[in-house]
């Protein structure tokens, strides 16, 4: 194999072939060439070859297959590395010792690719975004094991993610609310505090993330709670009638509440930074608070509030990031935020004006990050074309505004019934985008996927899911945040909906794809060590698609679906079946009752 044929993800800045090949022994050292060799003793492992790894300069040159070197004045950037392999070893250089981490993960994909022969080559690699990141919703219904969660830590690393959030409204098991957590299998302190460590080993910061403002339903349907809430009957919101959802700003009792969860949750990390959430307050003024809006203005006393969040955390001694969807509403405030908090500048369609609002930010001073999403949620499957522009359009106009970070983000809505299968293809596309954001992300997803998600040498798989996310496109009516085939099978939908969403040719045309993509995975060859379960997730993604669309032929015919009822309790079947393959029990029943049954 050629350096010119080498599938690497991220797309490293530089890449120059060499003559020759480096071929690798079963028997070799690494050596550590760094004053203090435990610092990247963690890279030597993460490039996956059974070698014994030591610092001794007595180490025969002959017998070494990779020399690790850690230069503190060399003036390569932070976060950076230069790879070269030539007919004797390989060699990676570094400035700090996570630009060495990321030169292991290069070789590690190398190696994947190459086996024993690897083509000589120099590389030069740092990253655009300093702030590489991934938020993964585990409230809407979703927990993770431990076990699924190292493995994806694993997985990002290698991708060169280096920040990660846990999207918490009720799922950590908060000591002093039992009643909020209890059929939700939380987190434990314990285990946060495992999972910080374990991130920390990989050069990951896992960083705090509690929703705050808004998204407190769990809690404030519970009485105990309900005095907080912005309305404790519900109200009539911009989204039409809702439940009680936002603390209200009137409550006296609402900011000693949120300083009691902070002072439970935030020991349990190490990161200076804390995600406070504050975004969709879309029942500030609708109750408790109404006369201090007309009287003050909205968006005052939104910020009023959020600023005394953030002397909260400032008492943590962290810096505090929170969704800037509400303070956009309010340009003329954005200014009068503190210089040191961080805004989450986020937005989920292809087109979203992250140019725009950065901008904003910035001119403002205010330090930002980019947000786009997976476009995995509301869709089963997810929206492969929304999800690269969306991803693409962040990286670039974020790059452009001068924002500090890119936090990719995979949220739950109703009920999570996407799996991680799916989101992979978003964690990676988010993950090349940050890094470098000239590769062109549609040209080398699908192979990248295949070979560093799945370890399918075929190339199947990972064109399997990028088609797969595509499905929605074969429908002219399109939705926001959203695709036809998850709307049919979880939204009711009379004749005449249907008739004006969907045409009986479309249902034909996905049909007959779902088919087409079912044989073409028949043969992959998957060798990840979940491969056996990513098989389960694929039968289940293609019998909800074939489901979709004989649901939706009932739609357009006006016929009751109740005479599907055997196929949707299968697939409510094999949905808590894959549900249990990765992750825990709290929350399955929940998500299972969203789909519809008449």
């Amino acid at each position: 194999m050629k350096a010119s044929d080498l599938v690497l993800a991220p797309v490293p800045k530089r890449i120059v072939s060499r003559p020759g090949v480096c071929k690798l022994h079963n028997k070799q050292y690494i050596r550590l060439d760094a004053d203090e060799p435990q610092l990247i003793i963690n890279a030597a492992r993460k490039t996956g070859v059974s070698w014994e790894i030591t610092a001794s300069p007595n180490a025969p040159y002959n017998e070494i297959g990779l020399i690790i070197e850690l230069n503190k004045k060399s003036k390569i950037r932070s976060e950076g590395y230069k790879l070269t392999i030539d007919e004797e070893n390989m060699k990676i250089t570094a400035s700090d010792p996570a630009g060495a981490f990321y030169g292991a993960c290069t070789i590690a994909q190398i190696i994947r690719q190459c086996d024993k022969e690897i083509p000589c080559l120099c590389i030069s690699d740092f990253p655009d975004f300093g702030v590489r990141g991934l938020m993964l919703d585990i409230s809407r219904d979703k927990v993770p094991t431990m076990e699924t969660l190292y493995s994806l830590v694993d997985q990002l690393a290698e991708w060169k993610i280096n920040h990660f959030e846990l999207y918490t409204e009720h799922t950590f098991r908060y000591l002093a609310h039992p009643e909020v957590w209890k059929d939700a299998s939380p987190m434990t302190g314990e285990q946060i505090m495992d999972l910080d460590a374990y991130c920390k080993a990989q050069h990951i910061e896992l960083v705090p993330n509690q929703n705050s403002f808004g998204h407190m339903e769990r809690w404030l349907k519970i009485d105990r709670y309900k005095d907080m809430a912005e309305d404790p009957n519900g109200c009539q919101t911009v989204w039409g009638f809702r439940p009680p959802s936002g603390l209200s700003p009137a409550s006296k009792q609402s900011i000693p509440f949120v300083k009691g969860l902070f002072d439970e949750l935030l020991p349990h990390f190490t990161s200076s930074l804390f995600n406070v959430g504050c975004d969709e307050t879309i029942d500030l003024g609708c109750g408790q608070s109404k006369e201090m809006c007309e009287k003050q203005g909205t968006g005052k006393v939104y910020l009023d509030f959020l600023l005394k969040i953030y002397k909260l955390v400032k008492s943590h001694n962290k810096t505090m990031m929170f969704w800037g969807d509400i303070i956009m509403h309010y340009p003329e405030l954005i200014s009068k935020l503190p210089k040191d908090i961080i805004a989450l500048e986020w937005g989920y369609e292809a087109k979203h004006p992250f140019a725009e609002h950065g901008a904003k930010f910035r001119e403002s001073g205010i330090p930002f990050y980019v947000c786009p999403g997976t476009s995995s949620w509301n869709s089963l499957v997810g929206r492969t074309d929304n999800a690269i522009d969306n991803i693409n359009n962040a990286a670039k106009n974020g790059l452009k505004q001068g924002a500090i970070g890119l936090l990719n983000t995979d949220w739950g809505d109703n009920g999570h019934w996407q799996n991680i299968s799916v989101s992979r293809l978003g964690f990676l596309a988010g993950a090349m985008a940050s890094w470098n954001t000239k590769t062109d992300i549609r040209k080398k997803l699908a192979n990248s996927l295949s070979l560093h998600a799945f370890h399918d040498k075929s190339m199947k798989t990972g064109e399997f899911f990028y088609q797969l996310g595509n499905l929605y496109t074969l429908f002219q009516y399109r939705l926001g945040n959203s695709s036809i085939p998850w709307t049919v099978l979880f939204r009711p939908m009379d004749r005449a909906r249907a008739n004006e969403c969907i045409k009986a040719d479309e249902l034909d045309a996905m049909e007959n794809k779902v088919l087409e993509l079912e044989a073409m995975i028949a043969d992959d060859e998957m060798k990840c060590k979940d491969a056996e379960i990513v098989h389960a997730e694929i039968a289940h993604l293609l019998n909800m698609m074939k489901l979709a669309v004989k649901v939706g032929r009932a739609r357009i015919a006006g016929s009751p679906i109740n005479n599907l009822s055997n196929e949707l309790e299968q697939v409510k079947c094999d949905h808590q079946k894959v549900w249990l393959m990765r992750n825990r029990e709290g929350g399955m029943i929940d998500s299972t009752e969203k789909i519809v049954s008449e």
